[in-house]
């Protein structure tokens, strides 16, 4: 293969080649060629290699080795030349390259050619591969060819404008003046490449907006008269006058439009009238229409004419196209809260969409059905919600289960419909519910006493008839564990509806088939042995006839976990049988937890594949959680409301931020107080260690309900069940709750720094260094009212440092009267040397307004805790 080959003869040989290696061998052997070529400075052998080596280049080899020579067919004066080199410039370098600052002359030179072909080569070019520098240098001659009397230039001159503004945006005020005798061009090339450019203006300046609003009345008499005239076959798209050109119009006035009522009603007329004479049943018309739609939607447009923006969605809907009801539901999701009874004319093509085959089609139609529920509609839209979910993708489930539950929490006639909602979603995908609906359920039940005989009963026949789903599991075993005495009790349904008298016997055959039901996983069996606990003392109120037969049945079923292999199981087990000795102990410790504290569900961007137990993960699925973490197995089974908001929480809203310069790092995990709140947890874990816990822990523990200890999870040793109880052979004594007396003000020869003074409320701070304890201090905070009302509502947290400790006391009173003074005790704990830094945060209400402040405090003398 001698290498001298032409461009047609080259492609017939790697055509021809088999193999990829004999193509290799092809294009090493000529680009060998082609490079030894170069040496021969021959014009016409130079085009032609130059022709083969962008077709080696076009196949993904390497050519840039003729870059430089493309430069040389650029300097021809020949036009087939030229335009060789260009097209080999625009392929082979990029706006990276250094070789570009080469071109720049030439560019400049062929704008100025007098043949208009050779200039709109140089403008093509410059607007393909122009750098920030370039755009630069040649920003004047780009002006200047806008001006041109040719069309074709100016034309592409204004492309040209376009790439400089996107590179070197502070050019942008060379083309406005340009920029607006090209909207009042008739030439439909200029007319387009000219909106194109003003769009990317208003895009890219606000201010620019305001000079091209004056035009408004050229942009609509354009689209006018695009929409009116006839048939041009110049310019004529199925039927349709240049398309293209109404696109672009219309996506300018929706820019100009946009927050200005004066513009807006100049193009309301024409924009009602696009709505209704295009062409809906060709792509090209739908185009027009969908950009119309947004239009009418973003600008200040009046009432009906939005409802007929909406209405060409609703008509989108019925259409054949995948892509045109994909982008009209994408639409409505956009703008259904804007109008939203709009939209709901049309929630029956929407809830259409559900069955559509086209699985995003699916998607976007439930986001949209989700948004469309309200107090109105709930009850049909929830039961076609469930509808679908019965035969909805496994990925659906998840959101489904969730969004449902939620709105019928939002706009639930009664309690009865919501909990018959939630027990139709915990029976269709029970597998496929987050943990913070069922909590959320669960404490739903704990506060309608009248519905708990009827919601225990509904679950005890789900669960009888399906062991599959696991939510609805872990809900039945919890109910009948709590409410088992409700369901024995019986009862009445309002419909009139036969109940099957339940016995204790029942309740125990059924939690042991879940036990040994192949669906069972280790969580489902934690809650069957707490349920079966509770059952034992719920029998003994109730005094059953069977009561000491299925006392022992219990009994033995718990024997029989003692030995199991999983360590959470096998330590519940132990530890209820030997609970059973203990008659005293186990009332208390298994009776009746208290409702839970109300809270709403507020979800967050819920994870596709997420089912009940699993460990979480993303911070961000879930924006409130609601109470404890129902399947940590630290919280036995008992759904809890949160106690508080978490301390990187507060770190965050106390600081501003992740880190603090308090300390000489990022503050980790300092101790954060709320009125005598403590919400440190490393202050509450080592609490289980004081032997003498503080009045706030004893207030805490005396609060919550003993039917589930936290030593149940932990993995044996210290902070078992047994070391929380007595022996059975002494009573147990009830632990007292200290009435927490307000410590007295320091003797007054002790100094006092004022630490905030605003809006009449005077914060002063008193230290005061125990003598015994070098670094631990005492400090008042007195809150002195000035003004002539009552400050009502103080809210007064402080951070410290992490090298520090800190403890609060509650505050005396949180309302200040006029003229009076409150007080409340700090405690904090400093290494030797260490300054005292405090940084506060203060809420109040003074004269109906809340206000909130925050300030740093470091006026304490620098050796108050000592010298090191």
């Amino acid at each position: 293969m001698s290498g001298h080959y032409n461009l047609k003869a080259l492609i017939k040989a790697i055509r021809s080649c088999k193999t990829l290696a004999d193509e290799r061998a092809v294009i090493q052997k000529e680009s060998a060629a082609v490079r030894t070529s170069f040496k021969e400075e021959d014009s016409f052998t130079r085009y032609n290699n130059i022709a083969k080596l962008l077709y080696i280049h076009m196949l993904g080899y390497p050519a840039h080795f003729g870059q430089i020579e493309c430069l040389k067919l650029v300097a021809s004066p020949r036009f087939a030349d030229k335009r060789l080199g260009y097209l080999g410039i625009m392929l082979l370098l990029d706006e990276n390259q250094e070789v570009l600052t080469l071109v720049t002359n030439s560019l400049k030179n062929d704008m100025n050619h007098s043949n208009m072909y050779a200039v709109g080569l140089a403008l093509c070019t410059f607007a393909n591969i122009s750098s920030e520098e370039m755009s630069r240098d040649l920003a004047n001659e780009i002006e200047k060819l806008l001006g041109s009397s040719n069309t074709y230039i100016r034309k592409k001159a204004a492309l040209c404008a376009l790439r400089i503004i996107r590179r070197v945006p502070d050019l942008m005020d060379h083309f406005i003046t340009k920029a607006k005798m090209l909207i009042q061009d008739r030439n439909h090339g200029v007319l387009l490449a000219g909106i194109t450019l003003i769009t990317e203006m208003c895009e890219i300046d606000e201010k620019v907006c305001d000079e091209f609003r004056k035009a408004t009345g050229y942009l609509v008499k354009h689209l006018k008269n695009l929409v009116t005239t006839g048939y041009s076959a110049e310019h004529d798209v199925l039927g349709i006058t240049d398309p293209f050109l109404q696109v672009k119009i219309l996506r300018l006035l929706r820019l100009l439009g946009r927050g200005d009522p004066a513009s807006s009603e100049i193009m309301n007329d024409i924009l009602a009238q696009v709505a209704t004479n295009t062409d809906s049943t060709k792509n090209v018309g739908n185009s027009i229409l969908y950009e119309t739609v947004l239009t009418v939607l973003e600008i200040e447009a009046d009432s009906g004419l939005r409802v007929m923006a909406i209405n060409i969605l609703g008509k989108f809907l019925s259409n054949r196209d995948n892509n045109i009801r994909y982008v009209a539901l994408n639409t409505l999701n956009k703008v259904v809260s804007i109008d939203t009874n709009a939209v709901q004319r049309h929630r029956n093509t929407i809830l259409d969409c559900l069955r559509d085959g086209d699985i995003s089609i699916r998607r976007r139609a439930l986001e949209l059905s989700y948004a469309l529920v309200n107090e109105g509609n709930v009850r049909v839209m929830i039961r076609e919600l469930l509808s679908f979910l019965e035969v909805a993708d496994n990925e659906f489930k998840l959101g489904m289960t969730t969004q449902i539950c939620l709105a019928a929490e939002r706009f639930a006639p009664n309690k009865r419909w919501q909990i018959d909602t939630v027990l139709r979603v915990l029976k269709l995908a029970g597998n496929y519910v987050r943990e913070e609906i069922l909590a959320a359920f669960i404490r739903l039940t704990c506060h309608t006493p009248e519905l708990q005989f009827y919601t225990a009963q509904r679950l005890y026949a789900a669960l009888s008839n399906d062991l599959s789903q696991e939510s609805l599991t872990l809900a039945a075993v919890w109910i009948i564990g709590e409410f088992g005495d409700v369901l024995l009790q019986g009862g009445t349904i309002d419909d009139g509806e036969e109940v099957k008298q339940v016995t204790d016997s029942d309740l125990i055959d059924l939690l042991n088939l879940v036990l040994s039901s192949p669906y069972t996983n280790t969580l489902i069996r934690q809650f069957v042995l707490t349920a079966l606990s509770k059952l034992s003392v719920r029998f003994k109120e109730l005094s059953t006839p069977q009561q000491s037969h299925n006392q022992d049945r219990i009994a033995e079923i718990l024997a029989g976990f003692s030995s199991n292999l999983e360590l959470e199981i096998q330590q519940r087990a132990v530890e209820f049988s030997n609970l059973f000795g203990l008659n005293d102990v186990k009332l208390g410790v298994l009776e009746r937890m208290p409702p839970p504290e109300i809270r709403a569900t507020i979800m967050g961007t819920v994870s596709e594949r997420k089912p009940v137990g699993s460990t979480r993960t993303d911070k961000d699925t879930v924006v409130d959680l609601i109470g404890d973490d129902l399947t940590s197995p630290t919280n036995g089974n008992l759904p809890s409301a949160s106690s508080g908001p978490s301390t990187q929480d507060l770190l965050a809203d106390i600081f501003g931020g992740g880190s603090s310069d308090l300390g000489g790092g990022g503050v980790t995990s300092p101790t954060i107080q709320q009125n005598g709140k403590s919400t440190s947890a490393a202050a509450d874990i080592m609490s289980l260690f004081d032997s003498t816990p503080t009045p706030a822990a004893r207030s805490t523990s005396t609060s919550r309900s003993p039917a589930i200890s936290p030593g149940l999870s932990s993995g044996g040793g210290a902070g078992s069940l047994f070391d929380l109880v007595t022996p059975s052979n002494s009573t147990p004594q009830p632990v007292v709750q200290q009435p927490q007396t307000q410590a007295q003000p320091p003797k007054s020869n002790l100094q006092s720094y004022t630490a905030y003074e605003k809006n009449g409320l005077k914060i002063t701070l008193t230290p005061k260094v125990a003598p015994n304890q070098p670094g631990l201090m005492q400090i008042l905070a007195r809150f002195q009212n000035t003004t002539g009302e009552i400050i009502g509502g103080v809210n007064f947290q402080v951070a410290v440092p992490k090298t520090q400790q800190l403890q609060m006391q509650a505050m005396s009173s949180s309302d200040i009267s006029a003229g009076s003074t409150e007080t409340q005790q700090m405690r904090i704990h400093a290494p030797a040397g260490a300054a005292i830094r405090l940084r506060m945060r203060i809420s109040y209400t003074q004269s109906g307004q809340n206000v909130t402040d925050q300030q740093d405090f470091s006026g304490f003398p620098a050796d108050l805790a000592g010298s090191k």
